[in-house]
């Protein structure tokens, strides 16, 4: 199944980064958190990208042309770099469409840009290229195919701590709710969608505004709750709030680093 993936953003938000590299190519651990939400749809399976680039494409363009499969794997270098064996697995080879969709393009016309790429498959993936979650991928997709639906999206609990008031028109306060006993929910930016998504599309439009409105006036959309990991890297805290966690080895959405933690974990309870 194609995965598309939106690059173009400027990323205002996380600005001690962000102008000098595009926002999916900062760092997090040893690379950018692009090749982490590239690597986790890989573990299901799904290795056919079609990156919609924007604001220093370049920069996204040559990661792709000169890093080689060494780069994040485990290998013995000899003969001054010449001769390089990797060690276990390789990993899967991924075949990615580097696609320019401009500068300044929302994610609807960088969707639509992409629709050539996409309009034979029976669905596709989509997702904003700098959030990470522990969704089970696999079950999300059965429970969309099951619907019949056009679309789908992630939906997962607004990551705040506001307190919330319920308040009537006379001004008396009902409660205070904190946000994760509320029932707000937002667009974690994973998405499923058909083909027939395009025919709900207008020149210039957001992906989730007009369009969704119109998926949702003809019952085509569905939300998939999510109450488990889903983190996004909008600001600098953000980013430093994910980076701690690779530091210690907690990378929900790694299921590889999971398992492994979760087996030291099992071994010093042993112990």
């Amino acid at each position: 199944m194609k995965v598309v993936l939106f690059c173009g953003g400027k990323g205002t938000r996380i600005r001690e980064y962000s102008e000098s590299v595009p926002k999916p190519m900062i760092p997090l651990g040893q690379q950018p958190i692009m090749r982490h939400v590239m690597q986790w749809y890989s573990d299901y399976g799904h290795d056919d990208f079609v990156l919609c680039l924007g604001y220093k494409g370049n920069v996204i363009k040559d990661f792709f042309l000169n890093t080689k499969p060494q780069t994040f794997a485990d290998c013995v270098v000899s003969g001054g770099g010449k001769d390089v064996q990797l060690l276990g697995d390789p990993g899967k080879d991924w075949r990615v469409t580097l696609l320019d969709t401009g500068i300044w393009r929302n994610i609807g016309e960088r969707l639509w840009a992409a629709r050539d790429h996409v309009k034979n498959e029976r669905m596709f993936l989509a997702n904003y290229s700098d959030g990470l979650t522990d969704v089970n991928l696999d079950e999300m997709i059965a429970r969309f195919e099951a619907s019949g639906k056009t679309a789908c999206f992630l939906a997962v609990r607004a990551p705040l701590s506001y307190h919330i008031a319920d308040i009537d028109q006379d001004g008396r306060v009902r409660q205070f709710r904190t946000t994760e006993t509320s029932e707000i929910w937002i667009n974690g930016g994973y998405f499923i969608f058909r083909p027939q998504v395009f025919d709900y599309m207008r020149e210039g439009e957001e992906l989730v505004l007009e369009p969704f409105n119109r998926l949702i006036a003809d019952n085509q959309l569905m939300a998939y709750k999510h109450e488990g990991f889903w983190r996004s890297m909008d600001t600098l805290r953000d980013w430093q709030a994910l980076e701690d966690m690779v530091e210690n080895g907690d990378m929900p959405w790694n299921a590889t680093v999971s398992a492994e933690r979760a087996r030291r974990d099992i071994l010093k309870a042993a112990s």
